[in-house]
């Protein structure tokens, strides 16, 4: 397993239906191509996770985000407040998103993290990644390198990450899934929303 810090070799990983291991604001994250059912076969693989657990998905800006789901004029106030960012927020999928993501859920997980390294790692691949964190599952997140114990074709080194993952915020039905980073701004929002 590679570790390091050259961001484009990750991104020929990643197009080539290959497995990175990235750091973003909140912890390291698991990335593939969520348009390869190959590379998500892995993923779920690598986690020891349950396919009726959904997976998210990281994007590097709105224009690719919007290709994945529908975004209303509610929804699009509260992104625009918290992304990018550590909020990781449900919205109704369009058909392009692969049923694996979701476990058969209308809804899909999205994430646009406030990470330059995990920007340009999306950017470089050209498609949108997984984004769940790089541990078995039920195990904790890690924030530095040394703590990963899955495996990857690459690790991308990007010191140590805040440690608390992102508040899941389903926008379909205004409520808190899970609470994590900016718990309390994201609460006061959809109170006052």
């Amino acid at each position: 397993m590679q570790i390091g810090t050259d961001i484009r070799k990750a991104s020929e990983i990643i197009k080539k239906n290959g497995i990175v291991i990235y750091p973003t604001e909140t912890v390291y994250g698991i990335g593939a191509n969520i348009f390869s059912t190959a590379a998500l076969e892995k993923v779920f693989a690598i986690k020891k996770r349950d396919k009726d657990k959904p997976v998210s998905v990281a994007v590097s800006d709105f224009k690719m985000m919007e290709g994945l789901v529908y975004i209303g004029e509610k929804e699009k106030r509260f992104i625009e407040k918290f992304l990018p960012g550590p909020v990781t927020v449900l919205l109704k999928k369009k058909k392009i998103v692969n049923d694996m993501l979701t476990s058969g859920s209308e809804l899909v997980g999205i994430r646009f993290p406030a990470h330059k390294t995990t920007i340009k790692l999306i950017e470089l691949a050209g498609v949108p990644i997984t984004s769940t964190s790089a541990n078995f599952s039920g195990e904790a997140p890690p924030r530095r390198v040394d703590e990963i114990k899955i495996s990857a074709d690459y690790i991308i080194d990007g010191g140590e990450c805040l440690g608390e993952p992102s508040t899941v915020v389903d926008l379909v039905n205004m409520k808190i899934i899970r609470k994590g980073a900016k718990f309390d701004e994201v609460k006061t929002f959809l109170e006052i929303f």
